[in-house]
């Protein structure tokens, strides 16, 4: 299920509402663990089966670590020592965790990935008998990226002395499957949420905001996400294309990503507030970035907090000199990419962005960049991000190559190119790019803009929503472009 549909919208999302607001306090954790699974298992119920096993090792494993695994030991569970040294039974707790999350994660996504490149490599090399042709694929369950990180960075958390472990099975559950967040994130650490598992208050200006994030979270994702999107996929899909067609179609996909994503980001945190929990920040207008290292610091901002604090910091960070520095950065990278998605384009997109951030470390503060004024650094920057996005959407590295063929004029554009003109060059899309041009560069974000509810914002707010509604009414095109993580 995913939240522009109308199932969501109309049915899920008022049952959902009126249900939780009627239980009382004990009873709200139980009901939204349970709702939680309903959606999750909307598509697939046999999903709910992973998510419970990650849960119940991370769950069995922070309990074990802290010496309250006996359900008779009601003693209180304090925080762990962040400097005592950590006994063979808490380092073995931790490893499991660890171990068993990323082979969930590994086995699911990467199968697939795996066995193709190897069939390629043993055919490449003339060893075809070799190759394993397999018939039957892994299906990729939903989320599984998200829920896995978020679980595991409980236990890692715990280990370090940074959170307190959990013995209310019901409330870890909870915090695991949250709907809101649980299939395209933001990523939520447990740390960040523990005090308002315990208390939250709920109130008519959270529950106001969070219908705002929410309507203007469906107007990116319906109104500006969905037909840029369609730009997109006419000029990925199209083969040899014009020079400024490729352009239009990569900006289109940059928007589309942009709005999709934090469309979804909007949504979840405004669901979050209607539940009264309040979730973190996850964009922050990331194209007015003057730099990749910015960038990174505004574009899914709980991913690469996480990357930061669970991969690069504990590789060295900066600690070890600058040799290893760049080492570090690139690992992470590269990581990065492949966490998104099961594919060699995906890791070159994440090469290509720590590549871009080691060569920022080493240029001087005092080059012509700097010099540039903010719109051309913001234009350079941007530029930039689009030559990397054509290896995140490019369906594999091959075609990634020749759509950057294409944007730098090398291609021959194929019979037909006019009239894929026809369609790119409508003014309906033509229109929305535009609009979705203003808003990135010219409005402010969601998060900064239902900081207070005016009546005007409140405006904004139902006409963003009733616009949405009805366009998705009518709009057949509208994909989950997150399916793959």
């Amino acid at each position: 299920m995913v939240f522009s549909s109308h199932i969501f919208l109309f049915y899920f999302l008022p049952f959902t509402l009126l249900l939780y607001y009627l239980f009382p306090r004990r009873g709200k954790h139980a009901f939204l663990t349970l709702i939680s699974y309903v959606f999750y298992g909307w598509s697939n119920p046999l999903f709910t089966v992973l998510m419970m096993t990650s849960t119940l090792i991370d769950y069995w494993a922070t309990l074990i670590m802290v010496g309250r695994a006996n359900p008779r030991d009601k003693r209180p569970i304090e925080l762990l020592d962040p400097n005592s040294p950590r006994t063979r039974t808490q380092k073995s707790t931790l490893i499991v965790s660890i171990v068993s999350n990323l082979s969930l994660l590994g086995f699911f996504k990467y199968f697939n990935f795996a066995a193709g490149s190897y069939d390629s490599l043993v055919n490449m090399i003339g060893l075809p008998g070799l190759s394993l042709d397999m018939a039957f694929r892994i299906t990729l369950p939903l989320g599984i990226s998200f829920y896995t990180f978020q679980s595991m960075s409980y236990t890692i958390d715990t280990y370090r002395g940074e959170a307190k472990a959990q013995r209310n099975f019901l409330d870890f559950a909870c915090y695991v499957s949250m709907f809101p967040q649980l299939v395209a994130g933001p990523i939520i650490r447990y740390r960040e949420i523990a005090d308002q598992l315990e208390r939250r208050t709920y109130s008519s200006r959270k529950f106001a905001r969070g219908i705002a994030f929410i309507s203007f979270g469906l107007a990116k994702k319906i109104l500006l996400a969905n037909p840029c999107g369609a730009v997109a996929d006419l000029a990925f899909d199209a083969g040899s294309i014009g020079a400024v067609d490729a352009w239009v179609g990569v900006t289109a996909y940059a928007f589309q990503i942009y709005f999709d994503f934090s469309g979804y980001s909007d949504i979840a945190i405004g669901l979050g507030l209607m539940l009264g929990f309040v979730f973190a920040r996850n964009f922050d207008r990331p194209y007015i970035s003057q730099s990749i290292t910015e960038f990174w610091r505004r574009w899914h901002i709980s991913l690469s907090s996480w990357l930061r604090d669970y991969l690069y910091i504990p590789l060295g960070g900066n600690r070890k000199g600058s040799g290893r520095l760049h080492v570090n950065l690139a690992l992470t990278m590269l990581l990065g990419g492949l966490w998104h998605g099961a594919a060699w384009n995906f890791v070159v997109w994440g090469g290509i962005q720590g590549s871009l951030l080691i060569l920022e470390r080493l240029r001087s503060k005092n080059s012509i960049y700097h010099r540039l004024p903010t719109p051309a650094r913001v234009a350079i920057t941007f530029v930039i991000v689009l030559f990397a996005w054509v290896f995140f959407r490019a369906q594999d590295l091959p075609s990634a190559i020749r759509y950057c063929g294409s944007m730098l004029g090398f291609a021959t554009p194929q019979a037909g190119a006019s009239l894929l003109r026809g369609v790119l060059y409508q003014p309906y899309y033509l229109g929305t790019m535009i609009l979705a041009a203003v808003v990135t560069w010219a409005c402010p974000d969601t998060w900064d803009f239902t900081r207070s509810i005016t009546w005007p914002k409140a405006a904004w707010a139902a006409g963003a929503l009733l616009a949405s509604i009805l366009v998705l009414c009518t709009q057949a095109y509208n994909p989950f472009i997150y399916f793959i993580f």
